[in-house]
């Protein structure tokens, strides 16, 4: 493709993001668009609160976690019904969907943690759980069964309705409720729930819920229901997710990652198992790394000890199985294209590496703005078509990891590891057995996309749809130009969605953070180019070689 014309394309699809995606999700009321407080803040107000409402004498605010937690369920419940900005504008100061959780350390003799939660916008306290035995959530799951419920309502004590409503209404009023507001739910079981009268959008209507141990409110939470059939629609939607990770992703990887291994040792005349080796070692390090950042995350869920270190080395196994599947897809596809003729991935020593280096850094921009307008652009048609939406998920939140600015890594990983697999070994692969290009890269393209349906877009067949788009369009760039400009594609593409979540978080040093993300991969290339530039003319594309890597009548390599 013409540079004037990539280029061209390259704008029309930025003006399409920023218009659809970038402008809408700069709300106001977004706490995305920078308008939370600092962790710092909500350290303080949790603070002040444990020590006012809840007695807490022995706060530690230096000693205090702070994640980022979410009501998943109720957030998508209201992007389903195009209902967030309403609810945003009445409800969302004292009913938040996203909240900073504060967690103090031993904040007595006998209570191991107490979470605080605080509106991550306005910066006022919207629940706390003190439980000394079960956290509200690990209640919440208790009470999915009889037995459960049984445990829950055991630790209640001998309390009547009556002596709860007096127990339960000082923190009511804290939180800004008058009792008249309060109609209690009789349909409720245990502990006590408020329905909040006036607050009420859609089918779903604001609560408080208060849950006692020991004659005591051990836990009050400021939530708006959801009805039945949403939840019975999302659990089926994460069934079915499920099955299209497990089934379709990880299944076909794992089948792939032992071809790898046999294609590896059959392509040795075409290979070497040199290479490969630096940016497996590079993917292996992003990985370990990104894995100890989400510390906050397995705290934030009560994962500690031998819990925590078996979580750990689970983790751990599983990344040395995908490294060890990605090493070998780049030998083995390497040596697949070698084999009938083609260089696809240039040799760092080869006459003209660094401007092909440099030149697929930068076209990796061109190429990630037009896939972001090709992404807007399916997005609409499938909003229009199956009314797709999405809801918050705290496992890939900045604000959950230890150093944010490490967040934007995970860029690099998913550019070398998944066009390692699906592009560079997986369409010689696959075109072994369908004698086709186009079906090769489909079926890879497929498997790719399978291992993105756990992202909370619902209907989950959504994200394959769009995927399936997206990774045509990254075989195209892989057939055309090669695995280094793929790889940059891909790494451009998710460095500015990833350092877009950094910067909209705010403050000068996350603002730095997304700027230095964004110029990463054309400061690699760069780099790569001082190491090893070529004062000849720029070769063509990596496609063209014929089986010794040269073409015809040439004494150097052609790109």
């Amino acid at each position: 493709m013409k540079p004037k014309v990539l280029w061209s394309l390259a704008v029309i699809g930025l003006i399409l993001f920023v218009y659809f995606q970038l402008v809408p999700s700069l709300s106001p009321g977004s706490s995305e668009a920078g308008g939370a407080v600092s962790k710092e803040q909500a350290i303080r107000s949790a603070a002040d609160f444990a020590r006012g409402t809840l007695q807490f004498t022995d706060i530690r605010q230096d000693d205090a976690d702070v994640t980022y937690t979410t009501f998943s369920d109720v957030y998508g419940y209201l992007s389903k019904e195009n209902l967030l900005d309403k609810y945003d504008e009445s409800y969302g100061k004292s009913f938040p969907t996203e909240m900073f959780r504060v967690r103090f350390k031993q904040p007595d003799d006998h209570l191991e943690s107490l979470y605080v939660d605080v509106n991550m916008r306005d910066g006022n306290v919207v629940g706390f759980d003190a439980g000394e035995l079960y956290s509200i959530n690990t209640k919440e799951e208790l009470l999915k069964s009889a037995e459960g419920t049984s445990k829950v309502k055991s630790l209640e004590g001998d309390l009547t309705e009556e002596e709860k409503e007096q127990l339960a209404e000082p923190y009511a009023l804290a939180l800004g409720f008058k009792s008249d507001q309060l109609q209690p739910d009789t349909s409720s079981q245990t502990g006590l729930v408020y329905d909040v009268q006036g607050y009420k959008t859609g089918e779903a209507q604001g609560q408080l819920i208060f849950y006692f141990e020991y004659n005591n409110v051990s836990s009050m939470q400021a939530k708006f229901s959801v009805p039945e059939s949403h939840t019975d629609y999302v659990a089926g939607q994460s069934r079915l997710a499920s099955w299209l990770t497990y089934g379709g992703y990880a299944l076909f990887s794992f089948i792939l990652g032992i071809l790898a291994i046999v294609y590896s040792a059959r392509t040795r005349p075409h290979a070497s198992f040199k290479r490969g080796i630096f940016l497996t070692l590079f993917y292996l390090f992003i990985n370990v790394v990104s894995t100890f950042n989400m510390m906050p995350v397995y705290e934030s869920e009560g994962i500690s000890g031998i819990a925590l270190t078996l979580a750990l080395g689970f983790q751990l196994l599983y990344t040395l199985v995908m490294t060890a599947s990605i090493y070998f897809s780049l030998v083995g596809g390497d040596g697949l294209w070698k084999q009938k003729g083609r260089n696809l991935w240039p040799r760092f020593r080869e006459e003209g590496y660094g401007d092909y280096v440099l030149k697929s850094a930068l076209n990796g921009y061109a190429w990630a703005f037009i896939l972001l307008g090709v992404q807007t652009l399916i997005y609409i048609v499938l909003g229009l078509t199956l009314h797709t939406w999405t809801t918050t998920d705290e496992t890939q939140s900045a604000y959950n990891m230890v150093y944010p600015w490490l967040f934007p890594l995970m860029a690099w990983m998913a550019g070398i590891g998944e066009e390692a697999v699906y592009r560079l070994f997986g369409i010689p692969m696959l075109k072994k057995i369908f004698r086709s290009t186009f079906i090769a890269s489909l079926i890879s393209t497929l498997i790719w996309a399978f291992g993105h349906t756990l992202y909370p877009v619902y209907p989950v067949v959504s994200r394959p749809i769009e995927l399936t788009f997206i990774g045509l369009l990254f075989s195209f760039i892989f057939l055309r130009q090669g695995y280094i400009a793929v790889m940059f594609a891909h790494v451009v593409f998710d460095s500015l969605l990833l350092g877009l979540s950094v910067l909209l978080m705010g403050g000068a040093a996350n603002i730095i953070i997304g700027i230095v993300t964004f110029a990463m991969p054309a400061l690699a290339g760069y780099v790569v180019y001082l190491l090893r530039s070529s004062k000849r003319s720029t070769p063509g594309t990596p496609a063209d070689r014929t089986r010794d890597g040269f073409n015809e009548g040439e004494s150097r390599p052609a790109y």
